[in-house]
This record gives C-alpha cells, sequence and structure tokens, in this order.
C-alpha cells in the first residue's frame, strides 16, 4: 500500500507499506511515514516527522512462533510556544503568533521488540517478549518569557538521552481444574531496567546559548514484577482476583555538586485486584471492578525525599453495565470513583515533580453503539467527573485542568467500494484551572468529518479537520508571566491555538 497526502499549512504526508515475503512459515513488511508541515502559525513550525515499522514473523517446530519488530521514529520542529491572552488582547500578537519563536526541538525512539510464542498443550502457552529501545528528546520553551530573567528571557532546554531494556514471561492456563471447578489462569515475571544520562535543565538564548545548568545528572531505575490472576465461574457470575507485586529501584547521580553525590532508594509495592462478574443474559452483563494500585514518580524526587511515600496508593472501584437490548444497539455505563494517596504535578520549568496531596474522583461514564444499517454506524460517549482535593477548604480544592464533563463521538457512512466517509466530534466544557477556580479553562466542540471514494485498489479521499472553522485552545495552563514591555508580572491562561479549518487530500493505492 503507499498513500500519499496533501494539505493546507504546506502539509505533505506520504506513507507505504509493502509485504516482503510471505510464506507457510515465514512472512514479513515494511512500512514507513514521512510527515512535513509548516501549520497555522505566523512562524513556519518546519515540523518534520519519519516513522519506519518493519516486522518478521517465523514459525519454528513444535507451535512456536517468533515475531521481531523494528521501528524508528524521528522528529524535529520549531514552535510558537505557549501565549498570554493578554498578548491578543493588546494587540502585540495574533491567534498564532508567538512571544518567543525560537521554541521547538527534536526527539527520535528506536525500539527492537522480540515475541516468542509457545503452544504448551490444550488451553496452555507460553508467551515471552524482550525489547530494548533508546530514546533521545531536546525540547526549548519559555513559559514565562521575562519573569525571571528581564534581560535574557526565560527560555529553558529540557534534554534526556535514554536507553531502556525489559523482558516479560507469561504462562497461561485456560483448562484448569480445582476440584470438580473448572478455570483459568495466568502467572508471569518481568524488568524494565531505564538508564538515562545526562538528564537536565538549563538556562537558554536562541537556543544557541546556554546561560546556566538547573539541573544536570544520571537516572538509573529499575522496575522489577510478578503477577497472577485467575478468573473462576459458577453459573453466571465469574470472580477474576489478581495480584501484583513490584520492585523499585531509583538512582541518582547529581553532577551539579562538587562532591560525589550519588543517592538510591528502594520500594515495593503489592497491588491486588478483585473483579466480579454477573451475566444474567447473553444480552446483559453487569460488573463490579476493585483495585489498589499506585501513582509513581520522578526519581529526582524520590531520592529528594528520603523514600517517602514514593509509590503512594491509589483506590479504584467500577460499577457498570453493559445492555444489549435490541439486535445492533449496545449501551454501556459505569460508576467509578479513583482516590490517590498523593497527587504529583510535573512542573515543567523547573524540571520537577511536586507533590500536591490527596485527591478524588469520582464519576459517570455513559455510551452507544448502533448500526441499523451494514453501512451506517453511530457511536457516543460522555463522562461526567467531579475530583477535587481531599485535603483542602471548600473553594480551594479544585484540581487544575480536571475536566468536569467530556463527550465524544460521530457516525460513519459506507464501507468498501464506491463512496464513503464519516463525521466525528470531540467536546470538553470549561475546567478550573487553578485551585479556587477564578482562572477558567475554556472548553470547545470541534468537529472533523472525512469523505472517501475507493475504486479497485485505488481510494481517493479528503480530510477536514476542524469543519466549522471553531476558535479553540488546545493546551492551556495558568502561568505567571512577564513581557519585556511589562514591569509587573501577571496570571492568567497561557495556550496553545488549536489547528483552524484545514483540508487534506489523500490518495492510496493498494498493491
Amino acid at each position: 500500500m503507499v498513500s500519499t497526502e496533501v494539505g493546507q499549512f504546506g502539509t505533505r504526508r506520504f506513507m507505504g507499506m509493502f509485504n516482503v515475503m510471505e510464506n507457510q512459515n515465514s512472512s514479513a513488511y515494511l512500512a514507513s511515514e514521512l510527515y512535513l508541515t509548516d501549520g497555522p502559525f505566523d512562524s513556519p513550525q518546519d515540523f518534520n516527522r519519519i516513522n519506519i515499522l518493519g516486522r518478521y514473523r517465523y514459525a519454528l517446530p513444535g507451535e512456536q512462533e517468533l515475531v521481531l519488530t523494528a521501528s524508528h521514529f524521528s522528529s524535529k520542529w520549531d514552535a510558537s510556544g505557549q501565549i498570554p491572552q493578554r498578548a491578543i488582547d493588546q494587540g502585540l500578537i495574533g491567534r498564532f503568533g508567538a512571544i518567543d519563536d525560537t521554541e521547538g526541538g527534536q526527539t527520535s525512539r528506536t525500539n527492537i521488540v522480540l515475541n516468542h510464542n509457545k503452544n504448551l498443550g490444550v488451553g496452555e502457552s507460553l508467551e515471552t517478549t524482550a525489547f530494548i529501545s533508546h530514546y533521545d528528546f531536546e525540547l526549548f520553551s519559555n513559559f514565562t518569557f521575562f519573569l525571571e530573567d528581564p534581560v535574557n528571557g526565560d527560555q529553558i532546554r529540557q534534554f534526556e538521552d535514554r536507553m531502556l531494556a525489559g523482558a516479560k514471561t507469561v504462562y497461561q492456563n485456560k483448562m484448569a481444574k480445582l476440584g470438580t471447578m473448572d478455570f483459568e489462569y495466568n502467572a508471569g515475571i518481568g524488568f524494565r531496567y531505564d538508564n538515562v544520562n545526562d538528564n537536565q535543565l538549563s538556562s537558554t538564548l536562541n537556543r544557541q546559548e546556554l546561560l546556566e545548568r538547573l539541573a544536570f545528572g544520571d537516572v538509573d531505575e529499575m522496575n522489577g514484577y510478578a503477577f497472577a490472576g485467575a478468573t473462576f465461574r459458577s453459573g453466571k457470575f465469574a470472580f477474576e482476583p489478581a495480584l501484583r507485586m513490584d520492585y523499585f529501584r531509583f538512582d541518582y547521580y547529581n553532577k551539579l555538586s562538587t562532591l560525589y553525590d550519588n543517592r538510591s532508594e528502594e520500594k515495593v509495592a503489592f497491588s491486588p485486584k478483585f473483579n466480579t462478574i454477573f451475566s444474567p443474559s447473553q444480552n446483559t452483563q453487569i460488573f463490579l471492578k476493585t483495585g489498589i494500585g499506585f501513582h509513581s514518580n520522578d526519581t529526582r524526587v524520590v531520592v529528594a525525599n528520603g523514600g517517602e511515600e514514593i509509590l503512594p496508593a491509589a483506590y479504584g472501584v467500577d460499577l457498570g453495565t453493559i445492555l444489549k437490548p435490541v439486535d445492533k444497539l449496545v449501551f454501556n455505563a459505569t460508576l467509578w470513583s479513583l482516590f490517590l494517596d498523593q497527587e504529583f504535578v510535573y512542573v515543567g520549568d523547573a524540571a520537577i515533580v511536586e507533590p500536591s496531596g490527596k485527591t478524588g474522583r469520582m464519576g459517570i461514564e455513559v455510551g452507544a453503539r448502533y448500526q441499523p444499517l451494514e453501512w451506517l454506524y453511530v457511536y457516543s460517549d460522555a463522562n461526567f467527573t467531579h475530583a477535587g482535593s481531599t485535603e483542602e477548604p471548600e473553594g480551594e480544592d479544585y484540581i487544575p485542568l480536571a475536566p468536569d464533563f467530556t463527550m465524544s463521538g460521530g457516525l460513519t457512512l459506507g464501507g468498501g467500494q464506491g463512496l464513503s466517509g464519516g463525521i466525528n466530534y470531540r467536546y470538553i466544557d470549561d475546567r478550573p484551572a487553578n485551585e479556587d477556580n477564578s482562572i477558567i479553562a475554556e472548553g470547545y466542540f470541534v468537529t472533523d468529518a472525512t469523505v472517501n471514494y475507493s475504486l479497485k485498489n485505488w481510494t481517493f479521499g479528503l480530510i477536514v479537520e476542524n469543519l466549522f472553522d471553531t476558535e479553540w485552545n488546545e493546551t492551556q495552563f495558568a502561568t505567571e508571566s512577564r513581557l519585556r514591555n511589562e514591569s509587573m508580572p501577571f496570571e492568567e491562561i497561557h495556550f496553545t491555538p488549536g489547528t483552524p479549518f484545514y483540508v487534506r487530500g489523500k490518495v492510496t493505492v493498494n498493491f
């Protein structure tokens, strides 16, 4: 398959997928994507992205299979960054302008994954996965403009060079017996190791000049784990107990210290869960899912806190149902809650993770799927959530940017040869941007559409993003900043504008 897209803002996308070989015992294919765009911003984005993926499958004697997957992703861009609303109101810039257009960055990731599957007998299998990955990241940002440095500005550089490696083995038995009771179970062990060299945060000028190193060090993090779970069925009930154990070791070598400064912490966490599923009929299911997990943390914060409260518990409960009242119509509804012993917030301009206390979230989720005709499919989902800090007084207990109400949905028409298409929407309501709700992050309703025409192995398509050219803010934060012409700082919404009306044409050929 080869696909080409051309759109507004100088956008170009080229995609390809090729079957390299295929026979009874093995197969291989290669996929690639190249994406280029300047975006709608006043300063060209010069965004480019390339994806390459290859996969080789080989069947071994004894009902075994090996799958080797290799992939590479890289991207580079310039950015206009987040902008303050007052700069637009004062006429300094437009919605797609910039205060500091020297922001931007680059990143890449290379992955090699090996999967081995073996059939051990009737209902028994063993699956092993091993991977190694290299990831690098460099980002230049300016969130506060001239708040800290009125001469050079507040541009920061974040950088890391990370190697990841890990493996996991899972044994599964779908036909086990406990006395006269049939059940199924799985158990496994695994590990992941992260090595991060030269993890750093620095003050910079125009991406070129290093003004000051704010954080600089090496991170090593090991996570070893083991887990087991089972499913017992009795009549119309199914019971699913499970338990996972995690061991973490955090190491941080601080290169800013004049003395040798290498600190380590260790922690063990147990995460049980128990699900109960009741199926009174083929078209009705009621479930209760409970579990305890943990909120992971940043290694630099772990060692700084001396290992205290570094893996705070997370408690979750879901009570829901799935109903199929008539053919081709499905409803789902869930009441859920999530409580955290400690919520962590990443502060990008300081490169730290800040604890923000205990929090609770409760909500209801509803959805529907309906396909009245073979060529017509309609769906919609909605989620209402109440979120807040459990340790702060009323009126000061909002969780910044936690959404209250979200919706998504759409419809799809056609399929196969001839004309097809669809329209979908996403909605998020206004939400608090700070703890006392004095600053509001504006919600939005955005609609996208597609139209395709297929003739034999050719497909011609039109993709329209933001069909009604809605003015919406994609990224929003309540930030204190100061512009060059201001004597005092000001806190308000800083945002990245969402994509305006945008059209892409697409041609795909399969062979």
